[in-house]
């Protein structure tokens, strides 16, 4: 019997880990293309699952790779810019390669991570490329590519880069945290209900032209999950909320340190609530899974 193939570009990450391995389990063979594999060995360990070494990633490359796919999982995605990459690389023109390969392959089906508040006139240019890499997504559509996009408020789970991150910091400074933008709000939405979403619109025609909106159960602070953080490390925290002045200040700073842990751009991203306006997990009939379910066992 021959087993559908999804081509998942971004597999690699946070979210394609997980993905991947839903994936498998449902009884779908999956092709992750990668520019180096050696990095990813582990990867191998998912059934089904299949590392290829893509070195042209023009539509090109991309069109070869996908023949015979049944669908196309974009999760390409970047918070900050650098080491090369830009966001019109990762949220625009890799979407534009991404459809138009597709459509030239005889992909059926393709499945787009967007965020939640992305917007060609958004703050931010994060949000801003993520709006026109949404609109490119969506006019492949009206040439018979069939599309659903993904917004996801923040995104928790094993591996994280939410939780995991604040545990780091609170473990590497002592004494009071200086936080900006405290007030800033949330929905964060578990790894494991995002997989399960595009599973489930894989094999759903009705999903085809929708957008889902990803949202968890409870809103909280960007103090909040500062907190949330420390009480299941160990550590009491004391939030110092910075001004908007001073907020500006440090992303000028923290964006010239490696690794760019805060920059303009992030603060920019956090002048609007990552809050959906309707439950698309509800639409596809999944309960949101809550963050104690989840995060007091890796954090622990």
């Amino acid at each position: 019997m021959r087993h559908p193939c999804i081509c998942v570009i971004g597999g690699t990450g946070f979210v394609g880990r997980h993905l991947l391995n839903r994936l498998s389990a449902a009884g779908y063979r999956t092709l992750v293309p990668t520019r180096h594999p050696h990095r990813y060995r582990h990867l191998r360990l998912v059934p089904g699952c299949e590392l290829i070494q893509l070195e042209r990633w023009d539509e090109s490359g991309l069109r070869d790779l996908m023949v015979g796919c049944d669908a196309v999982v974009n999760l390409v995605g970047i918070l900050n810019e650098g080491g090369g990459r830009t966001f019109e690389q990762a949220h625009v023109g890799m979407v534009e390669a991404t459809t138009r390969a597709a459509l030239a392959a005889g992909v059926g089906v393709y499945l787009h991570m967007s965020a939640l508040n992305a917007d060609p006139a958004g703050p931010s240019e994060y949000l801003r490329s993520k709006g026109r890499g949404e609109a490119v997504a969506l006019a492949a559509a009206e040439q018979g590519l069939a599309v659903t996009v993904f917004r996801p408020s923040v995104i928790f789970g094993p591996g994280d880069g939410l939780f995991n991150r604040f545990a780091s910091l609170l473990r590497l400074l002592p004494g009071p945290f200086p936080l900006a933008c405290a007030d800033a709000r949330f929905s964060p939405v578990y790894v494991g209900d995002v997989a399960s979403a595009m599973l489930r619109t894989l094999a759903d025609p009705a999903s085809r032209g929708q957008i889902y909106e990803l949202c968890g159960p409870r809103t909280f602070t960007l103090r909040d999950i500062l907190t949330y953080t420390g009480s299941h490390i160990g550590r009491k925290v004391r939030v110092i909320a910075l001004s908007d002045r001073l907020a500006r200040l440090q992303a000028r700073i923290f964006e010239k340190l490696p690794g760019k842990p805060f920059s303009t751009d992030n603060y920019l991203s956090l002048q609007i609530d990552s809050l959906c306006r309707e439950d698309g997990l509800d639409r596809l009939g999944i309960t949101a899974t809550d963050v104690d379910a989840v995060v007091p066992g890796y954090l622990g």
